[in-house]
């Protein structure tokens, strides 16, 4: 990306850092990744991809969350507790038979974002799972309490899971 460019994406995301990431991917022609690097530096730490089992393990001890998938055609939306899983087969499976579950790539983690950011409205944290083409696998969100403020014992959580994958270095 020409310097000129980047800054005009850093640019953008100060003024408006809680656009939908996967818009402003494609209107820009870059990578998500790319722009989550665009954003305000309080606001991501990013760790390495080889985190990917310490996050999701962590991540299934939080109890409800939501966790999205967002395509070009469609965004998933699964709001609940994360099932614990395990590496096997080169697949990192979740490990229940009902509700979420399924096989992740997880060699393909190139790096976890841990985002804290403003959005429609209302403060929101989530950790991005980012592939080795800068596109994102998933997003996992803290989840909301009853006034629909960020659980504070998740985004504790959150915050010492970031902390512990980014202070290695970042990917």
């Amino acid at each position: 990306m020409l310097s000129t460019e980047l800054a005009e994406l850093k640019a953008q995301m100060v003024e408006n850092p809680g656009a939908v990431i996967e818009d402003v991917a494609r209107q820009r022609n870059v990578t998500p990744r790319a722009v989550i690097e665009a954003l305000p530096p309080e606001m991501v730490r990013i760790g390495a991809g080889g985190g990917f089992a310490t996050a999701m393990q962590d991540i299934a001890q939080w109890g409800e969350v939501t966790l999205i998938v967002h395509t070009d055609d469609a965004i998933f939306e699964f709001t609940g507790a994360i099932p614990p899983g395990e590496i096997g087969r080169g697949y990192f499976n979740l490990m229940q038979p009902k509700g979420l579950h399924g096989h992740l790539r997880h060699e393909r983690c190139g790096a976890i974002a841990f985002v804290e950011r403003p959005f429609m409205g209302k403060q929101s944290a989530f950790a991005a799972f980012l592939n080795v083409d800068g596109g994102i696998m998933f997003k996992v969100f803290v989840g909301r309490d009853e006034t629909r403020a960020l659980r504070a014992d998740q985004l504790a959580r959150f915050r010492a899971l970031a902390e512990r994958l980014t202070s290695a270095g970042a990917a």
